[in-house]
């Protein structure tokens, strides 16, 4: 692992120590500011933004790790950055035969979420890892699938597939399948998934059963097409190279950071609405709408932005207001314990991409009919008022739930802080307001649909230097 970490790229070690603070992980020197602590005695922690520090201070972070769990993600992300850069060294060697599909691959793989997001950890049992044909007849293969999943929530906290939709680039249907979970369903998300309980009686297709298919229609290069891909790729636990994602390939045009969500693309770029408000998704309208935008790019060379336009004037304000972020949950407290925590009438709305399986901790929102019934329920929390690391109020509550299980979480009030006094601040909460994904996304869970998932940024401990540097901001004013 040494002489691999030594011959990445600077771009790739900051992925690598960046994906070690989103999932809190520690080396034999602590975590990344605990060994800047004693690495540098001349700025410490004061300057922790990866990207800011030497090839040599990654690289010795890095070489901190010795576990194996952790020196196997960090395997997988090199491996990630080799697939993408063997991909785009075969674009270039073969840019006069290039075809609009192999584009977007590379489009896809050029992405800076791209090396985060699709590390997935496909070193685990069970995991089917699809291997490319080096011939350039498989390389230059064309021919797309597109895919759309659901997913639900289980006891132990993780995620387990439930319904899976493929359709080719005629939009046939090559596959369409209810999936029988392993382990027991606590939440079917239904008004999301659009599947409950009943739905699954008798059914007897397996994740591997599901697998097994995946796999003959995978080959032979084929290109595999979805809206926040990584979190289907995770629920099927498939590992596939060429993949086309059109929350990369498509953007806003006044807010580049944030991820277009599916159905504004169906809106802007397709011309129809792909379902009505309130409604749940559904797998196969999803991944035909991703095929369709697809050739739309292919055929007709589409441009890639399309407008920003937020919910009704005044309703993305009113509805923060409206909820209280409930985050470091532990993965034992499922939502009956948030309502013992928390009193009031109040729907909870997980969040997918702060969902971190390492630390076993996962983010929700609270949300509330209106903003004073949020305020009480956040002023009849007993706990200790702290600032979250952009300095805005919450409560840090001890509590001990009637099965005997106790613990900690933060409460913060959306209503509480001004972010227009922070600009960083301000992206941040607009961060934490988008329960993407997407991301999509999506780690990984309290999965989200890549629908509502697409218009978050990215998280403050994520792959954002605009948020690094705010951190840095007010680490520096504190020591002051």
């Amino acid at each position: 692992m040494d002489a691999l970490i030594a011959s990445a790229k600077k771009d790739v070690l900051v992925h690598l120590v960046k994906l070690s603070q989103k999932c809190g992980m520690k080396g034999s020197k602590g975590r990344w500011k605990d060994f800047l602590q004693f690495y540098d005695k001349k700025f410490g922690f004061s300057m922790s933004d990866p990207a800011r520090r030497s090839v040599e201070d990654l690289a010795a972070f890095l070489k901190t790790f010795s576990q194996d769990e952790d020196l196997k993600i960090f395997e997988k992300v090199l491996q990630c950055h080799a697939n993408r850069d063997a991909m785009i060294e075969f674009q270039k060697r073969s840019e006069n035969c290039e075809s609009p599909e192999q584009r977007l691959v590379c489009s896809t793989l050029n992405h800076p979420q791209y090396a985060v997001d699709y590390s997935l950890p496909s070193y685990e049992e069970g995991w089917l890892v699809t291997k490319c044909s080096k011939k350039s007849k498989g390389m230059k293969s064309t021919k797309m699938l597109a895919i759309d999943c659901e997913m639900a929530l289980c006891k132990d906290g993780t995620e387990a597939l439930i319904r899976v939709c493929v359709v080719d680039q005629n939009f046939k249907v090559k596959l369409d399948k209810f999936v029988k979970p392993s382990k027991t369903i606590t939440d079917y998300r239904t008004d999301i998934t659009g599947i409950n309980a009943s739905d699954l009686d008798g059914v007897t297709c397996s994740l591997n059963d599901v697998q097994e298919s995946m796999k003959k229609l995978l080959a032979h290069g084929k290109i595999l097409v979805g809206h926040g891909l990584c979190n289907d790729l995770r629920a099927l636990q498939i590992d596939h190279a060429k993949v086309i994602d059109t929350a990369y390939v498509f953007k806003y045009q006044d807010a580049p950071n944030r991820r277009p969500s599916l159905s504004n693309l169906c809106k802007f770029v397709l011309g129809y609405e792909l379902r009505e408000n309130g409604c749940p998704h559904n797998c196969l309208d999803d991944a035909i709408a991703a095929m369709k935008l697809v050739k739309k790019k292919v055929e007709h060379d589409f441009d890639d932005s399309i407008p920003f336009t937020p919910r009704e004037e005044g309703g993305e304000e009113k509805d923060r207001m409206a909820k209280l972020l409930i985050h470091r949950i532990p993965l034992g407290i499922r939502r009956t314990g948030l309502h013992e925590i928390i009193s009031g009438e109040f729907t909870i709305q997980m969040k997918y991409k702060a969902y971190r399986k390492q630390l076993g901790k996962y983010s929700a929102f609270a949300i509330f009919k209106n903003q004073q019934e949020a305020n009480e329920a956040y002023e009849k929390l007993e706990g200790t008022q702290e600032k979250d690391t952009f300095g805005r109020p919450q409560k840090l509550v001890s509590f001990q739930l009637d099965t005997g299980v106790s613990g900690s979480l933060c409460v913060r009030n959306m209503a509480c802080g001004d972010p227009d006094e922070n600009p960083t601040a301000k992206r941040s909460l607009q961060d934490e307001e988008e329960p993407l994904e997407e991301k999509s996304k999506k780690v990984k869970t309290d999965h989200l649909h890549r629908d509502d998932q697409g218009e978050e940024e990215e998280e403050e401990l994520g792959m954002n230097n605009g948020s690094e540097c705010g951190a840095h901001s007010a680490e520096i004013e504190r020591l002051k």
